[in-house]
C-alpha cells in the first residue's frame, strides 16, 4: 500500500485484516486519511496503522479566561488530596497546575481541517477565552486566534500560524452505519492525546434543545477534556466532533454524542468565510404532534409541526397562526419541528419559500420571505423584558434567549425554592435547562408539562439536559 508524503510514496505494511491507508495531498499540508479496500475485512484487528496516520492533526487546547467564566473543562479535574488525585500522584501521572490568581485554565480538543493552520473545536471550550494555546502532537505549542464560534451546534473554528504545512484531515463523504468501528482521540482530563474505540451506537439523536443537530452516539469512551475532539472511522475520516456525554457520574458510561461531519463542514465553511453562521428565520415556535393532539385536531398523522406561538416575523405577517399544521417547506414533507427548524435554517436569508399547512382540517399554502435567526434574536433581546415563571420543580425560570449571555436554547434557572426535589437532583442557580425527558424547553411551562405526563406514568424522577459552564450533562430530578 503506497502512502504519498510531500509528493513522495511511502510504502508500509498493514495486518491482514486491514487492508491499507493512504495520504493523500491536497492543497497545502498533509490530508491524512486512510482507505481500506472494498473488498476487506470491515472488522480490523488493530487500529495502530490508522492511528499514526491521523493522530499528528489532533491537537489538545488550553484556554485561559476569566475567573467564573469557565466554559470548559477544568486541567485540574480532581480535588487535591481525593482518591483519584492520590492514584495519579502515585502512579507518576502528571496534573496540571492549578490555574494562576485571577485566571482559570480550562482544556479541550480539537483537529486540524486544512494546512495552513485552520482547526475545529467546541464553542463551549473557547468561546470565553482570552488566551487560546494549541499542543500539537509532536509537542509543539502555539498561540491560537479565535476565528469564530457557533452557539447552535456547539462549534468554534480558531487558526494557528505556524512555519511549513502541517497535517490535517479530511470530513468524511458519508454519514456512518450503526455498528461501524469509530475512534475517539483527545485529551480527557488534560492527560495528553488518547485514543479510545468503540461503535457507532445510533444516529439521528434527538437529545432536547439542539434544533440543528442530529447527534451521532457512539460507545468510545469519552470524558472531560475531549470536547471538541474528532472520532474517526477505520479509513481515517473525521465522522464526527465529540460533544456531549451521558454521565450522572461525570465520568464516561459510554454513550457520548457527537456533532456529525456534515453539519460540521456546513458551519466551518461559514465561520472561516465570515466569522459567523447565518441561518434562515420565519419566527415560528413549533411543537410535536402527539396522537392525542392528532386525534383532537382530526390529523391523519402525527408528521408536521403544530404551530404554538409566533414572533413578530415572517410568518406572522404573512398570516400563519397558532394551531396551524406546517406539512411542507416547499417540496421537503416534514417529519416534526425540528426537521423545520434545519430546513429553513439551510435557505438563505431573502428566499421567499412556499409553506403548506393546515387549518382547520383545510389544506392552504402561504409564501414566506425566509428572514435571518441572528438579527432576529438580537431584536427580540432588545425589545423584550426579561419574563419570570415558576415550575412545578420548585424553580423560577425565564428563556435563555432574554437572559444576557445564556445562548438562545431552553430556560436559565433564577431561582430554586428551598426544600423542593431540584438541588437533591442536581440543579443549581444558572443551570440552562436544555430539555426536560428527552424534549426540548424553551418556556417554564414546557417543564410543567413534562413533569406533569411523568407523574401521570408514575415516574418519580425525571432526566433533565444541561448547560452549566458551557458542559452540557444529564441529570435526574426527584418529581414525587
Amino acid at each position: 500500500m503506497a502512502v504519498t508524503r510531500a509528493g513522495k510514496p511511502i510504502t508500509f505494511g498493514l495486518c491482514a485484516a486491514m487492508l491499507g491507508a493512504s495520504l493523500a495531498l491536497n492543497g497545502m499540508g498533509r490530508a491524512l486519511a486512510a482507505e481500506v479496500d472494498a473488498a476487506g475485512v470491515n472488522a480490523p484487528v488493530g487500529f495502530a496503522e490508522v492511528i499514526d496516520r491521523v493522530r499528528p492533526a489532533v491537537v489538545g487546547i488550553r484556554v485561559k479566561t476569566d475567573t467564573g467564566n469557565v466554559d470548559a473543562e477544568r486541567t485540574q479535574p480532581f480535588p487535591p488530596g481525593s482518591l483519584l488525585d492520590r492514584f495519579f500522584r502515585q502512579f507518576g501521572v502528571q496534573i496540571p497546575p492549578d490555574p494562576a490568581p485571577g485566571s482559570d485554565v480550562t482544556v479541550g480538543s480539537g483537529f486540524l481541517i486544512s494546512g495552513d493552520g485552520y482547526i475545529v473545536t467546541n464553542e463551549h471550550v473557547v468561546a470565553k477565552g482570552i488566551d487560546i494555546e494549541v499542543t500539537m502532537d509532536d509537542g509543539r505549542i502555539h498561540s491560537a486566534k479565535l476565528i469564530g464560534t457557533d452557539p447552535q451546534t456547539d462549534l468554534a473554528l480558531i487558526r494557528i500560524s505556524a512555519p511549513g504545512d502541517l497535517p490535517y484531515v479530511r470530513f468524511a463523504a458519508a454519514e456512518p452505519r450503526i455498528g461501524e468501528w469509530v475512534l475517539a482521540i483527545g485529551d480527557p482530563f488534560g492527560l495528553g492525546g488518547s485514543v479510545t474505540a468503540g461503535i457507532v451506537s445510533a444516529r439521528g439523536r434527538d437529545i432536547g434543545g439542539e434544533s440543528y443537530n442530529d447527534f451521532i452516539q457512539i460507545d468510545a469512551p469519552v470524558n472531560k477534556g475531549n470536547s471538541g475532539g474528532p472520532s474517526f472511522n477505520v479509513r481515517g475520516e473525521v465522522i464526527g466532533v465529540n460533544t456531549v456525554i451521558y454521565s450522572p457520574s461525570g465520568g464516561s458510561v459510554g454513550v457520548a454524542f457527537d456533532v456529525p461531519a456534515e453539519t460540521v463542514r456546513l458551519v466551518v465553511r461559514q465561520l472561516r468565510d465570515k466569522g459567523y453562521v447565518s441561518r434562515g428565520w420565519v419566527g415560528v415556535y413549533l411543537q410535536e404532534i402527539t396522537l392525542g393532539i392528532a386525534d383532537a385536531m382530526n390529523l391523519k398523522s402525527t408528521r408536521g409541526a403544530l404551530v404554538a406561538q409566533l414572533d413578530e416575523g415572517p410568518a406572522a405577517k404573512q398570516g400563519v397562526e397558532p394551531g396551524d399544521v406546517i406539512t411542507f417547506v416547499n417540496d421537503h414533507e416534514l417529519k416534526n419541528p425540528r426537521d423545520f427548524a434545519r430546513t429553513v435554517a439551510a435557505i438563505t436569508p431573502g428566499t421567499v419559500i412556499n409553506l403548506r399547512l393546515l387549518r382547520n382540517a383545510k389544506e392552504m399554502s402561504i409564501g414566506v420571505m425566509v428572514g435571518e435567526a441572528s438579527r432576529a434574536l438580537e431584536a427580540s433581546r432588545e425589545k423584550q423584558p426579561e419574563p419570570r415563571e415558576r415550575t412545578e420543580l420548585g424553580l423560577t425560570t425565564a428563556p435563555a434567549r432574554l437572559v444576557s449571555g445564556a445562548g438562545d436554547a431552553g430556560v436559565v434557572v433564577l431561582e430554586i425554592r428551598p426544600g423542593s426535589g431540584a438541588p437533591g437532583g442536581g440543579l443549581q442557580v444558572g443551570d440552562i435547562i436544555l430539555a426536560v425527558g428527552g424534549q426540548p424547553v424553551v418556556a417554564g411551562a414546557d417543564i410543567d408539562r413534562m413533569v406533569n405526563e411523568a407523574r401521570a406514568q408514575s415516574r418519580r424522577t425525571i432526566l433533565v439536559r444541561i448547560k452549566r459552564s458551557g458542559a452540557m450533562n444529564f441529570v435526574a430530578v426527584p418529581i414525587t
